[in-house]
């Protein structure tokens, strides 16, 4: 199966680069060099993965993102400057599964695409029933369904990752050093941030429910423990 990755960004020099890369480890890769090309090629292409520059003419990154998560739950990595703190953030907080930072190294690019796509990807073949039931909430891993009070909620790739991976091991504390290296699987130093930005998402997702699923334990780091919400 070709996987076909949409890289935008306007920089063809720096588009053309990754380019290479990806293409010397087997995926097809499609460009887009501004975000209404970005967005058109989206909707005809349908890509598996996007690398998306927030800093691009006419509709930036950000738009494109907000666009894309509307309806879509394709794993996306965003790019960004150095300095731009803010766009990092506000991108993981409106739905990107991964940042890099500009200038990075390709190599730590395309293995970051590997591992998004590999677990965006990992669907069990296993005819069991490979759930996890909890109080209103009931996590099916075969089919990477998360249910709400019987109403289906939508995550992105590494926000049910994460759900997963922490249920899983009920009431056990995690650093964010842990989270990145077992659910963003990271063999590199990388950045809190993205583990706060992505419990808060899925706090904010869980909600509507007695419970609460995502706790916080200071000095450590975040565990799922259901804990009844008291009037």
């Amino acid at each position: 199966m070709s996987i076909k990755i949409l890289i935008a960004e306007d920089d063809s020099k720096i588009a053309n680069l990754i380019r290479m890369y990806l293409e010397r480890e087997g995926f097809e890769v499609i460009i887009a060099s501004n975000g209404h090309e970005a967005l058109s090629l989206f909707d005809d292409d349908k890509p598996d993965l996007i690398i998306l520059d927030i800093m691009m003419p006419g509709i930036d990154g950000l738009e494109v993102l907000k666009f894309i998560r509307r309806h879509h739950m394709t794993p996306v990595i965003v790019l960004t400057a150095r300095d731009d703190e803010l766009d990092k953030i506000v991108g993981l907080e409106i739905g990107a599964d991964d940042y890099v930072t500009k200038p990075f190294s390709p190599r730590e690019l395309v293995a970051r695409v590997k591992s998004l796509w590999r677990r965006a990807a990992n669907i069990s073949e296993s005819e069991g029933d490979d759930r996890l039931v909890f109080p209103d909430l009931i996590i099916d891993k075969d089919r990477r369904d998360v249910r709400l009070k019987d109403r289906s909620i939508k995550l992105t790739p590494k926000e049910h990752d994460l759900l997963v991976f922490l249920s899983e091991s009920a009431e056990r504390p995690f650093s964010r050093d842990v989270l990145l290296r077992e659910v963003w699987d990271y063999s590199f130093p990388g950045d809190d941030r993205t583990v706060d930005v992505h419990v808060k998402r899925l706090r904010d997702k869980l909600q509507n429910t007695d419970y609460t699923y995502l706790q916080t334990v200071w000095g450590i780091g975040y565990k799922f423990e259901v804990k009844k919400i008291e009037d």
